[in-house]
């Protein structure tokens, strides 16, 4: 890295805009990929955090199932027919809707699902919800200041507090937890949205399928099912993806004038008997260089910038939030610099020594 550092040094304004270009990329990723995380959490994590492997979905009569919560139903006979099968070690029905929750003279909206105790998640405190119960998370709670034994308003029925539970969300809503008939008397649902299930050795999902009218998904496939999720997390995903290809662009288009611009050097470099080799791993070894400060200093900005923007919006900042998008736009932009600096192998040393001119 000898040639790469006197580089380095001797046009040090010019790898200086380069590694703040970087930065830049790298913070926006950074901040789009922890943005993607909280929206994907704040939309989804009631369903993803189900102890079960499968949700099954089921239609109105008449109708094809499909991977849906707000068109899906579940009859009393296809639940019964999940429950027999071979393979099958469990079957809880899931009731979901969407409503209001009135306490203290605020209200905010708020995902009802009902459904057995075994479903719901960690309890922070009391004791999961009976009949005319709810269990409300905590944030929820620290946010409209609710305790145990407190009464609320969810929709047209008053509930007590019995527990307050690990924060888990719907739709981008909080989601409170109640029994599947306290569920239905608030939905006006006679029938539960969907089965959580889980499965054993011998389950034939596919003929279950086929025999119940069912659409039986994994629980990450369900998340599909959420209205709107898909549409969200394609987009956020799309735009990182273009990030990602404008950071290999720019660095390539850079190395590519700086290996134009050093052409006459390397020729002296070539007719000393520096090898190709040597150059071409000097030079990635200067990209490297520049791409891991640049990176490193926009995934800690980013990771900053996230902290404080988490009181305002949801943001998933982890190890994984952060080190993904560093690694991937060293490792992008390290695929652009490669491109560029090729070029270095085709250079004539003989051009140094005024051979063709």
């Amino acid at each position: 890295m000898f040639v790469a550092l006197r580089d380095i040094r001797f046009a040090r304004g010019r790898f200086a805009l380069m590694g703040a270009v970087v930065t830049l990329i790298t913070t926006l990723v950074v901040f789009l990929y922890g943005l993607t995380g909280g929206l994907a959490s704040a939309a989804s994590s009631t369903v993803a955090g189900l102890p079960v492997d499968r949700i099954v979905f089921g239609a109105p009569a008449g109708a094809a199932p499909t991977v849906s919560f707000s068109s899906s139903t579940v009859s009393t006979e296809q639940q019964a027919g999940w429950t027999a099968a071979p393979g099958v070690a469990g079957v809880a029905p899931l009731g979901l809707s969407m409503t209001r929750l009135t306490a203290a003279g605020a209200a905010a909206s708020v995902s009802v699902l009902g459904a057995p105790a075994q479903l719901l998640p960690p309890l922070r405190s009391g004791t999961a919800p009976g009949e005319g119960q709810v269990a409300v998370g905590a944030d929820t709670a620290t946010a409209d200041h609710l305790s145990l034994g407190q009464q609320v308003r969810i929709g047209s029925r008053t509930l007590t507090i019995s527990a307050i539970t690990d924060q888990r969300s719907y739709a981008h809503a909080p989601t409170v937890w109640t029994t599947l008939p306290t569920w239905e008397a608030l939905s006006g649902q006679s029938r539960p949205t969907a089965l959580a299930v889980t499965t054993g050795r011998g389950a034939d999902l596919t003929a279950l399928d086929r025999a119940q009218n069912t659409e039986a998904a994994t629980v990450d496939g369900a998340l599909a099912g959420i209205d709107g999720y898909s549409a969200e997390q394609g987009s956020l995903q799309l735009i990182q993806g273009f990030l990602f290809a404008v950071s290999a662009l720019v660095v390539g288009a850079f190395f590519t004038v700086w290996t134009v611009q050093r052409k006459p050097d390397i020729a002296v470099l070539k007719a000393v008997g520096a090898s190709s080799a040597y150059l071409v791993r000097d030079a990635l070894a200067q990209a490297a260089v520049v791409l891991l400060a640049g990176a490193l200093l926009g995934g800690a900005a980013g990771a900053i910038g996230g902290v404080i923007a988490s009181a305002g919006v949801p943001f998933d900042l982890s190890p994984a939030s952060v080190a993904v998008p560093v690694a991937a736009m060293v490792l992008l932009g390290l695929l652009g610099a490669a491109l560029a600096v090729r070029r270095i192998t085709a250079v004539d040393p003989l051009a140094a020594l005024g051979a063709n001119r």
